[in-house]
């Protein structure tokens, strides 16, 4: 029997998993939220991951981004095995290679904007190196949160930021280092409609221009059919792969 972690990729995969469960104790069993996923995001394409509240779309996303280890399977992220590395490793590999834009914004209360965009590199950086390159990171950030519309709001807090607002200095900061993929897990669920599409075209005009991997994580067919690619989720298995958009 052929082993399932050990599929052909194509050569252009940025991320992939292959045979990935995920289960959870609940009392004297064990709820299986994953059914051994096969997937992969290739470099440069814009891939739409679907399904309904339940589906595992989240289980799945905290998995490929390095954030839980699945019961079962194997990750791989820009050519690395990553959980056959050791934690210190495996989350440099997360840092530099994978951006988070979540639903909910994680921005660091006691930070102001800028500092919150500037965040990935005092992660991976040393502080004397930090220290060292400081003025060029908060350039770069400078540079993004200006090109986002917020030039005024460089030192003001997430409690002083509208949910749009603070959405743009997620995206900046899940670019600062260009990485080669990104994950957005629902990023305009917690915004308006409005606001939603401001915030999704700035996402998707970075991700063009920068020829970044990007994994869209939504139950929103409006945001899918912006997409190359498109799988569907149901029941912790995906459920079909569409090489175009959804059909209007």
């Amino acid at each position: 029997m052929s082993d399932p972690t050990q599929h052909p990729l194509s050569a252009d995969a940025v991320l992939s998993c292959a045979g990935v469960r995920r289960s959870f104790p609940v009392g004297e069993r064990r709820l299986e939220i994953l059914h051994g996923i096969n997937l992969e995001l290739r470099a440069g394409e814009r891939l739409a991951l679907m399904g309904t509240s339940g589906a595992g779309k989240t289980t799945l996303l905290h998995i490929l981004g390095l954030l839980d280890r699945p019961t079962e399977g194997s990750v791989r992220v820009a050519g690395e095995d990553a959980w056959s590395l050791s934690p210190k490793r495996r989350a440099n590999l997360r840092n530099q290679k994978i951006g988070f834009v979540f639903q909910f914004y994680h921005l660091l209360p006691e930070l102001s904007a800028l500092e919150n965009a500037v965040l990935p590199a005092m992660i991976k950086l040393s502080r004397r190196a930090f220290r060292s390159n400081r003025a060029e990171f908060l350039d770069r950030a400078t540079t993004m949160l200006t090109r986002f519309g917020l030039a005024d709001r460089l030192g003001h807090r997430p409690s002083q930021l509208s949910g749009g607002e603070q959405q743009r200095i997620a995206i900046a900061r899940a670019l600062l280092l260009d990485p080669p993929i990104l994950i957005a897990d629902e990023p305009t669920g917690n915004l308006d409609r409005g606001t939603g599409e401001k915030v999704l075209e700035i996402l998707l005009d970075e991700q063009s221009a920068r020829g970044v991997a990007l994994m869209l994580v939504t139950h929103d067919e409006r945001l899918a059919k912006r997409c190359e690619r498109v799988l569907y989720m149901e029941d912790g298995l995906i459920q079909a792969d569409s090489s175009a958009p959804i059909p209007t």
